[in-house]
């Protein structure tokens, strides 16, 4: 009976299946995007421009040659779908590249532990005020993997002031994905799918800033009622058992904050100020605002006084680590290449417009909403599910009669929430794993969490499209 348990046992572990890697994913849907092209009839619809926008004709869908997709076709759809949205994916790398050397002088890093040396001994509020800290990253230039770092620290002190590993993690997970999912200048996310969408950048901004206040409180306000909780019955913590066994004391090194940090600081919120100005009053688009933080990089790198030649390995290396994120976007935009290529894009969308017609357009908005999750789960990149969803959404919407302001908010929703939950999602593993916090344990506590957060998003998506939220 023994020997019978163990060969269950290892089988089970041989059997164990494994998450795909991303660009697997992609490179699968691409191959069943090419074979869909012979199931798929060819259609179109004519276009208009309008106020300089593409717009559908939504009484022009009619039947044209057919023109599946050949195995050869399929590979060159990676290719083709790079030279496609290569503005984006030269902006990711420029943008990535430049807070890199800001986060490779330091003052990132100080600032954020001189506001840790200061909360410290101020008990509970020491969540809600480092968690802004975070939240701001998520919410102005899409904090994700540059809070890996502070998890550690973070970790040693919630433990020691008698909440829990989850505690730590938390405050730089989940509030920075709060701001994630609410942010009103994020470049990587909101930028991606305003430009994909021809919308003015960063336009309904008033707005999301009312979202990311909204969101941030729930989940501080959550994150704080758990730390009380755990404060009164350390017991209740699904880690106390494992915190207990762990040898958690507070050495947090004291990382100077120098005057030439505080300047660099300050030359960063210049720069988004700028950019505020620029692109309100002037229309700034992709190349503009890529020169904008390239000069940000610059002068940064100069006040760093780590010398030119360090500034153009920091930059080159903050753009190879974004090169995962920057292909995935080429991969994305390939399947949609393959599906216009075969001309079938226009008859997905006459049929998700024909099986939605009539319907009242916050029952659409909100459609749109859990497409999105639902693709999000599977496509953790921001930038690359705005390439592959946008280009179909925008004229899907323009059909059915929901902004496509709305549109983009219904994607960044579903992009922010999901950032934490999916295993797909690498800087989200690697933050568990910093942790020590096993994925399920983190699930149970995210949840309730997360649900609430799927709530609130739909409500604001509704309240969008019912005030026409705009410009268009």
């Amino acid at each position: 009976m023994n020997n019978e348990s163990t060969v269950k046992t290892e089988s089970k572990k041989k059997f164990k299946l494994k998450m795909p890697h991303t660009f697997v994913l992609l490179f699968a849907l691409a191959i069943i995007a090419g074979l869909l092209t012979y199931a798929i009839p060819a259609g179109a619809y004519d276009r208009f421009e309008k106020d300089g926008r593409q717009l559908v004709d939504a009484a022009t869908y009619h039947v044209v040659d057919p023109a599946p997709a050949t195995l050869f076709s399929v590979l060159k759809s990676f290719p083709k779908g790079l030279e496609q949205a290569a503005a984006i994916v030269f902006f990711i790398f420029i943008v990535g590249g430049s807070f890199f050397v800001v986060q490779k002088s330091g003052a990132i890093d100080a600032g954020i532990a001189a506001a840790v040396r200061k909360t410290s001994d101020k008990g509970v509020l020491v969540i809600p005020i480092i968690s802004v800290v975070f939240a701001f990253g998520g919410g102005i230039y899409g904090l994700a993997e540059e809070c890996l770092p502070f998890i550690p620290a973070l970790v040693i002190l919630c433990v020691s002031l008698g909440y829990d590993s989850i505690t730590g993690a938390a405050i730089a997970l989940a509030a920075t994905c709060a701001g994630f999912t609410g942010a009103f200048l994020n470049p990587f996310t909101v930028g991606v799918a305003q430009g994909i969408a021809e919308l003015p950048l960063f336009s309904g901004l008033g707005y999301r800033i009312i979202v990311f206040a909204v969101m941030v409180s729930i989940t501080i306000a959550y994150m704080v009622v758990y730390c009380l909780r755990i404060k009164k019955n350390p017991e209740k913590s699904s880690m106390y058992e494992i915190d207990q066994k762990r040898d958690i004391r507070i050495d947090i090194k004291d990382t100077a904050f120098t005057g030439n940090h505080k300047l660099i600081l300050l030359i960063v919120l210049g720069t988004f100020a700028l950019l505020v100005f620029g692109v309100l009053k002037y229309g700034w688009y992709i190349q503009e605002i890529s020169g904008l933080f390239f000069g940000m990089a610059i002068l940064v790198g100069i006040v760093s006084r780590r010398g030119l030649n360090q500034l153009a390995e920091d930059f080159l290396e903050g753009c190879a680590l974004l090169a995962y994120g920057a292909l995935v976007v080429g991969l994305a935009r390939g399947i949609l290449v393959i599906f216009t290529d075969a001309n079938v894009i226009d008859t997905i969308i006459y049929g998700m417009a024909t099986a939605i017609q009539g319907l009242p357009t916050s029952v659409t908005s909100l459609g749109i909403y859990v497409a999105q999750i639902i693709i999000s789960a599977i496509v953790p990149s921001g930038s690359g599910m705005a390439a592959l969803t946008m280009p179909v959404l925008t004229p899907l919407a323009d059909i059915v009669g929901v902004t496509r302001q709305t549109t983009v908010l219904a994607y960044q929703f579903a992009d922010g929430f999901t950032n934490i939950l999916t295993p797909l999602s690498g800087y989200f593993m690697a933050g568990l794993a910093l942790a020590g916090i096993p994925y399920q344990k983190w699930i149970k506590w995210i949840m309730p969490l997360a649900i609430i957060w799927w709530v609130v998003g739909g409500i604001f998506v509704v309240i969008a499209n019912s005030i026409a939220y705009g410009p268009f």
